[in-house]
């Protein structure tokens, strides 16, 4: 990771007038607010978190100019799949409330939740980390995150970005991106091309709202000033709001290994289980999944009560507690089911594949 410029000052110009050049002081970068000991102190607290996401294919990582990834030569013909997100307005609560840990959990599972769907395995990822001004024990919190994200995830952190940019930033606030490249072979693309009537829907537990909605949460927050319960399923009220984004990549490639009747797979995001299950039928069939097939978390009742909301409504704008939804052939559901359980998962049948006629691409009824 590397600061905005590697220039170390900015020096006077010697075409300038004797009278400037008598009353003028020197001017160093961090006199312009951008400190570079603080930038190297940060990469020296990241070389350590970012070794422990090391595995196979990693050729360089952190240092250099840019990192270098030699896709494993177990694959026969892969195929890379990208993925590129942010964190969004949670970042806002992790601000107000100083909880820095866990955003780049969210960061890493965004992206490689995505490349995951296509049946990919996450091999690499690179962040992007930019502030007014550099605090490093914030971005170190939030590069840990990144690394744990990445663990989880089986992916290496090989390289990103910290870019202190004064004037562009409020103090104390800072912004996230990223992206992860996967690989798949090319026989085994998931698009969802295989799906059919009778086909079933299985959701995988979100681990909360993840990292979309979180402009209608903060206003239920806001709405709900001073009267927030203490805590919500179990745990202390803002702790249950920031828990991060739910990484399914171990159990969903290891299932996908084991079964061949996965057929599809769909990551609940931004749009809800509504906008987001169509993106993998095909033309002329519909998810028809069936209310009350899973639990409903306190978190999520609560913004409903809070926001006065309809169900139609949650569910295109929350994951409303499906993570991941997992699209199997009839006579696979239960195998897969288990596997998935097996491998830490909360598996529910929630519906099935149908034709759509002239309704809707996904009903929850």
């Amino acid at each position: 990771m590397t600061l905005e410029s590697s220039a170390n000052s900015i020096g006077r110009a010697n075409s300038a007038p004797t009278s400037t050049r008598m009353n003028a002081s020197p001017l160093s970068y961090k006199d312009a607010g951008v400190d570079i000991d603080a930038g190297d102190a940060l990469v020296e607290r990241i070389k350590p978190l970012a070794k422990k996401t090391m595995r196979e294919g990693v050729l360089a990582g952190i240092g250099g100019f840019g990192a270098l990834f030699e896709v494993p030569k177990r694959y026969q013909e892969p195929v890379l799949v990208s993925g590129t997100d942010g964190v969004g307005t949670k970042l806002r609560l992790a601000f107000e409330w100083n909880m820095h840990d866990t955003v780049g959990i969210d960061l890493v599972a965004m992206s490689v939740n995505d490349v995951l769907v296509q049946g990919a395995e996450p091999l690499f990822f690179l962040d992007y980390f930019a502030c007014g001004k550099l605090d490093v024990d914030t971005a170190a919190a939030v590069v840990g995150g990144i690394a744990r994200g990445c663990e989880l995830a089986g992916c290496a952190l090989i390289g990103g970005e910290t870019a202190e940019m004064p004037g562009m930033y409020p103090a104390g606030e800072y912004d996230l991106a990223g992206f992860a490249v996967g690989a798949v072979e090319k026989s085994k693309i998931l698009a969802g091309q295989d799906v059919q009537e009778g086909d079933v829907v299985l959701g995988l537990a979100s681990s909360g709202v993840h990292s979309n909605g979180f402009s209608l949460v903060r206003k239920c927050i806001e709405r709900a000033a001073g009267q927030q319960p203490a805590t919500l399923d179990g745990r202390p009220f803002r702790e249950a709001v920031m828990e991060p984004t739910r990484i399914y990549v171990k159990p969903v490639l290891a299932a996908l290994q084991k079964h061949a009747g996965i057929k599809a797979l769909a990551h609940i995001t931004g749009g809800g289980l509504l906008e987001n299950i169509p993106r993998v039928l095909p033309d002329g069939l519909a998810a028809h999944l069936q209310q009350g097939a899973w639990p409903r978390s306190e978190l999520f009742a609560w913004l409903q009560q809070v926001a006065a909301i309809d169900d139609h409504e949650m569910n295109r704008t929350f994951n409303n507690g499906i993570g991941m939804v997992v699209v199997v052939a009839p006579g696979a559901a239960a195998d897969v089911a288990e596997t998935l359980r097996l491998a830490g998962e909360a598996v529910h049948e929630i519906g099935r594949i149908a034709a759509r006629g002239n309704g809707a691409s996904v009903t929850v009824s």
